[in-house]
């Protein structure tokens, strides 16, 4: 999968859960490459070594600069 482009380098990736009952999209963007990462209901993914853009499911745009803690509650992302 893609994911390995988005971590590989790294231990500051962020990590995104999905609290939502479904999957859902979102659009991860890093050194110049879009990519969709579908993270299921319930599991959480590790992305953005290097910092990035992440589109969420409710269409903000985020920048993410790595370590960051994101859940997705009702198509929102909440950053900790």
């Amino acid at each position: 999968m893609f994911l390995s482009l988005l971590i590989a380098g790294g231990a500051e990736a962020a990590t995104i859960t999905n609290t939502d009952p479904a999957p859902v999209v979102v659009v991860v963007t890093e050194g110049g490459n879009r990519v969709e990462v579908v993270v299921d209901a319930g599991a959480s993914e590790t992305l953005c070594a290097a910092g990035c853009f992440m589109t969420t499911p409710d269409g903000d745009r985020i920048g993410l600069g790595g370590g960051e803690t994101i859940e997705i509650v009702k198509g929102s992302a909440i950053i900790k």
